[in-house]
């Protein structure tokens, strides 16, 4: 079977989560592969939610908790629909501090109104960034937010190391024809300008061999001088195109 982006990404959750823990600091209380003991209630209609034993939150098993994780984070952030890399970084913010938050902040970083909601103008938005910059700055931008919590001396080092950590797999996720569009316009305009150079060369080779009369079939007819003057006024027109191209703004 082939693995989805949703297993993927799970996988690398699941590696951050663990198993079960009950720490007395944390407010989700009784926890297990990230579930906590609330969210378990909720998922199984159990109201109040202090109704769910702990025990039943010990013995969660992984397919519950990714039928969880798909539908009450992968899903709400529409994480399918994502590019590749961005998704996992989505995902992980939302499983760690809930969808409506991981989602605002993607949405305040690629500049779309920060409503909580994955719309098409979200995935539009999403899709036209650039990867590596859209992942780089939820992250960033997720940092500042652990880093302003009351609980951040007791569980900053393990926030930190699992950002720093979803940070380099989403970026390393990012495939590699997803170059900026900028970038990849510059690199051809690169190569477009070296085929230039050789035909500027070429056609200064034939009127210098003109000059010491040496004929070259292929352009019969040329003068030399004209061959000379057009092979100029070529190779210095590229050079100021081409300095127009990379001059600072």
């Amino acid at each position: 079977m082939t693995e989805t982006r949703f297993d993927a990404c799970l996988a690398q959750v699941l590696a951050h989560e663990g198993g079960y823990v009950d720490h007395p600091a944390d407010p989700g209380g009784a926890t297990n592969m990230g579930i906590t003991r609330k969210t378990l209630a909720r998922w199984r209609n159990i109201s109040p939610w202090t109704e769910l034993p702990k025990s039943a939150v010990e013995n969660l098993t992984r397919e519950e908790a990714a039928r969880i994780y798909r539908a009450r984070y992968w899903n709400p952030c529409r994480a399918d629909h994502m590019p590749a890399g961005l998704d996992l970084a989505l995902f992980d913010f939302a499983v760690n501090s809930g969808p409506d938050r991981a989602i605002r902040t993607l949405q305040a970083g690629i500049g779309v109104a920060a409503d909580g909601v994955v719309g098409p103008v979200t995935l539009a938005a999403a899709e036209k960034a650039r990867p590596n910059e859209a992942i780089n700055d939820l992250c960033d931008r997720r940092m500042r937010f652990l880093q302003g919590l009351s609980t951040f001396p007791t569980f900053g080092r393990g926030w930190t190391s699992r950002v720093s950590t979803i940070r380099k797999t989403a970026l390393a996720t990012v495939p590699k024809a997803a170059l900026p569009t900028l970038q990849r316009r510059t690199t051809m305009s690169i190569l477009t300008g070296y085929r230039t150079y050789v035909v500027g060369a070429f056609m200064l080779i034939a009127g210098l061999a003109q000059v010491l009369g040496i004929d070259l079939p292929a352009l019969d007819g040329s003068a030399a001088g004209h061959l000379i003057f057009e092979a100029l006024a070529i190779i210095f027109l590229r050079k100021g195109l081409k300095g127009d191209l990379v001059a600072p703004r």
